[in-house]
C-alpha cells in the first residue's frame, strides 16, 4: 500500500515536471543537463526519505504534513520570496490583498523563538493600545510563545470580533507589562492623506486592490482643498512593504504623462513585459517629493524608481529596501498555491535594483531615535539565499545631496543630553525636509516668471 501511495506521489511529480511551462526535454536542453532518468533516481531518493519518515520517526505525521513540507521546503531553498500557502494561508493571503481581514491589526515577524513586532496598523487595536516597533511578544493569554511557531501564534492572536485577549510586551527600558487587546475586523485604509497648509500630504501604506482608487481620490480633495494656493504633494512610502504590482503600475501611471514604467524580465525572452504610462497626470505636473527608507520596499521602490527615472519627482531619505523581484502567486486547486519567484523587474533606465535599492536624490536621515532602528533594519541583500543583481555591473551612482542630521546641525550639543529631536508625526524630520524643499521650489518657479 504504501509502495503504490509513494509511486502515485512520484508519478504526479513527474507529471508535474514533464507538463510545466516548458517540457523536461526543454530545460535539459536549456540547461546542458542530464535527462529523465536522472530525474527518476531523484525521485526515488525522496521516495526512500518520504517512506523512512512515515515508518520511523519518533511520532506519527500525517502524509498531507510531509508533502506540504517537502514542498516548502523545495520552495524555501530557492530564494527568500518563494514559498508554498496551504488552503488557509492562501485564504488569509487573499483576503489581506483586498485590505480586509480580521485580527488586532499588528505586522508580525518571529526573532528567536519570540513574537517581534514590525509596525502597528494605523487605527486599529493595536494601534490604539501604543504598542510599537520592535516589541516583544512573550505571551499570549498568559501562555509563552516561546516554542509556537510564527503562523501558529497569529493564529492565536486573531478571534472572534469584540473578543479580548492579553499580550505580554517586552519592551526596552522597561519591565514587562501586559495589554488587553479587543479583537475588531481590520480594514486597511492603505491611503491617507492631509493638507500642510500649502502642501499636500498622500501617505501610502500598503499597495492593496484599492491603492489607486485612494492615491487619485487623496489628489483630486488635496487640489480641490488647497486650490491656487498648493505648492506641491508629497508621497509618503516610508516602510510600505509592497504589495500587487498591477497597483504600483496605476499609481505611477497616475503621475505620469507617458514613457516606460517597469519592465518584467523573466527566464524566457518571451515572457518579458514592460508597463507603460497612459496620458494624464493627477497632480497636474506640480512639484513631488517621494520619502522612502529601508522599510520601503518591492511596490514601493516601482513607484520610486518610476518617478525618479522619468524626473517626475524628487526622492528623499534613505535607501530603500532592495527587494527587485517580481513573485507570481499560482494557484494548486485545494490545496493552496505557491508563490513562486518569476522575474527580475527594472526601472525605465534599465536599473535592477535587486539588493540595491532605490537610493535617495537627496539624503535625509530620520531623527536620531528613529536613525537607530533604521540602522537595525534588515534589507534584501541581508536576506539569505537573496537573489544576485541580474546587472553585471554596477550602474553609475545617482547624484546625492547630503542633508545633516538633526543632532549634526548643533555641533555645540551635548550628545548625552535629551535631544530636541520631535517623534511626534507632525515634527517628522524627513517630512518637514521635504515640505521646506517644496516651498523652495515655489519661491524660486515665482522668482524665475
Amino acid at each position: 500500500m504504501r509502495k503504490a501511495y509513494l509511486a502515485a506521489v512520484c508519478a504526479a511529480l513527474l507529471f508535474v515536471l514533464a507538463t510545466g511551462p516548458s517540457s523536461s526535454q526543454d530545460k535539459a536542453n536549456q540547461s546542458g543537463t542530464s535527462n529523465t532518468s536522472e530525474t527518476y533516481r531523484q525521485l526515488n531518493l525522496f521516495g526512500d526519505v518520504f517512506e523512512r519518515v512515515r515508518a520511523d520517526y519518533v511520532t506519527d505525521i500525517s502524509d498531507e504534513k510531509l508533502v506540504e513540507a517537502a514542498i516548502n521546503g523545495m520552495l524555501t531553498s530557492l530564494d527568500p520570496h518563494s514559498s508554498y500557502m496551504n488552503a488557509k494561508s492562501f485564504r488569509d493571503m487573499q483576503v489581506q490583498t483586498r485590505g480586509e481581514f480580521g485580527g488586532l491589526g499588528i505586522e508580525v515577524s518571529m526573532e528567536n523563538g519570540i513574537v517581534k513586532v514590525v509596525s502597528p496598523i494605523d487605527d486599529t487595536p493595536a494601534y490604539r493600545a501604543g504598542l510599537l516597533p520592535n516589541d516583544l511578544i512573550t505571551h499570549l493569554d498568559r501562555q509563552a510563545v516561546q516554542g509556537m511557531t510564527l503562523p501558529e501564534a497569529v493564529e492565536k492572536m486573531r478571534g472572534p470580533v469584540n473578543s479580548d485577549i492579553v499580550l505580554t510586551i517586552r519592551r526596552k527600558g522597561r519591565e514587562p507589562f501586559d495589554v488587553t487587546l479587543t479583537r475588531a475586523v481590520i480594514k486597511i485604509q492603505s491611503v491617507r492623506s492631509r493638507i500642510e497648509k500649502d502642501v499636500g500630504y498622500v501617505r501610502i501604506t500598503s499597495f492593496s486592490e484599492q491603492t489607486t482608487a485612494g492615491v487619485e481620490h487623496a489628489v483630486k480633495d488635496i487640489r480641490e482643498k488647497a486650490g491656487e494656493k498648493l505648492v506641491g504633494i508629497v508621497l509618503d512610502l516610508r516602510n510600505n512593504p509592497g504589495g500587487l504590482l498591477d497597483q504600483a503600475v496605476k499609481v505611477s501611471d497616475a503621475f505620469l504623462d507617458r514613457g516606460e514604467i517597469v519592465s518584467t524580465r523573466a527566464r524566457r525572452s518571451e515572457d518579458a513585459q514592460r508597463f507603460n504610462a497612459k496620458p494624464g497626470d493627477v497632480a497636474q505636473n506640480i512639484p513631488i517629493v517621494v520619502l522612502i527608507n529601508g522599510g520601503s520596499a518591492s511596490a514601493s521602490e516601482i513607484v520610486a524608481g518610476a518617478l525618479q527615472d522619468h524626473r517626475r519627482a524628487i526622492i528623499m531619505g534613505t535607501k530603500s529596501f532592495g527587494k527587485g523581484s517580481v513573485q507570481t502567486i499560482i494557484p494548486l486547486g485545494p490545496h493552496g498555491a505557491m508563490r513562486l519567484t518569476t522575474a527580475h523587474y527594472y526601472t525605465p533606465s534599465g536599473r535592477s535594483i535587486q539588493q540595491k535599492g532605490i537610493e535617495p536624490d537627496i539624503l535625509v536621515e530620520q531623527a536620531k531615535l528613529e536613525t537607530v532602528a533604521e540602522a537595525q533594519r534588515r534589507r534584501e541583500a541581508d536576506l539569505r539565499g537573496a537573489l544576485k543583481n541580474p546587472n553585471d555591473k554596477d550602474t553609475p551612482p545617482q547624484p546625492t545631496v547630503v542633508v545633516p542630521k538633526p543632532e549634526e546641525q548643533k555641533p555645540g550639543d551635548d550628545q548625552d543630553a535629551p535631544q530636541e529631536v520631535p517623534a511626534q508625526p507632525e515634527q517628522d524630520y524627513q517630512l518637514l525636509r521635504a515640505v521646506d524643499l517644496l516651498r523652495g521650489i515655489s519661491l524660486y518657479q515665482k522668482a524665475a516668471k
